[in-house]
């Protein structure tokens, strides 16, 4: 009959520990795709950016507000593009047209080569005696060269090479929100936009600060005239699942030492 002490059994039940530990990890990293089986990956709700958890409001240093004369009599308003009615975007809850243009190439190409020799020796001919045959010296260090005590070379070499060359475009527009009105009159917006095909949800976020002097007759804007201007495009789903590698792997490459 197998019996088991004490120390053996807690080792186990260790080992079952961890193991029941690296399970339940497993599960609450794939738990939301678990969700998903057999089906597409659901749009996010339409909700208040302002709402949102990631939502902060933009504070900037800003100059004196302006005061905008009052014209009497006047069927003009300063800074209208139609006689009737302006049609660009002013006051929060206005939408206005960002269309991105990003045309970007990089070509970088580096080498780097050095090199470095060195030589040392350090000998001691003539010192009270100790280096006469017979003398301390001698006696310690047998059949030493008083003349040639210490000799050191060294050699260091690096050579490296680098390169990049990259090239990106996208061509975009999207509808985005004005969320807030700073007190110099320009305006934070923020944008979202999301399309499902297949299985797969390719999302648009974008997010700056605009100048309403910038802004087109027809209520467009070019993300160029975007301040603080941050654009994401990705996607989620089955294929940017796949092309991830998993949890465990991710975690291995960033503390493997080698």
């Amino acid at each position: 009959m197998l019996r088991l002490t004490p120390a053996p059994l807690t080792g186990m039940l260790r080992a079952a520990a961890v193991a029941g530990l690296a399970i339940s990890l497993g599960a609450c990293g794939n738990i939301s795709r678990l969700a998903d089986v057999g089906s597409a990956p659901p749009l996010s709700k339409i909700d208040n950016p302002a709402e949102q958890r990631d939502y902060r409001a933009v504070s900037l240093p800003m100059p004196a507000p302006e005061v905008t004369p009052r014209h009497a009599n006047s069927l003009w308003r300063p800074g209208a593009r139609q006689f009737f009615k302006d049609p660009r975007a002013t006051k929060v809850g206005d939408i206005l047209t960002v269309n991105i243009n990003i045309q970007e190439r990089a070509q970088l190409q580096n080498n780097t080569t050095t090199s470095r020799d060195n030589s040392e020796t350090a000998g001691l001919p003539n010192f009270l005696g100790i280096e006469a045959a017979g003398g301390a010296l001698g006696r310690i260090f047998n059949g030493a060269d008083a003349s040639n005590l210490v000799g050191m070379n060294s050699a260091s070499g690096v050579q490296g090479q680098g390169q990049i060359n990259r090239q990106e475009q996208i061509t975009l527009s999207v509808a985005a929100l004005v969320t807030q009105i700073l007190p110099n009159g320009n305006m934070v917006v923020q944008g979202r936009q999301e399309i499902r095909v297949n299985n797969e949800i390719r999302e648009l976020l974008i997010k700056g600060i605009v100048r309403p002097e910038d802004i087109t007759a027809t209520n467009t804007i070019v993300h160029t005239q975007m301040a603080e201007a941050r654009i994401s495009y990705g996607g989620r789903g089955q294929l940017t699942d796949v092309q991830q590698g998993r949890w465990g792997q991710q975690i291995f490459d960033i503390i493997a030492p080698f």
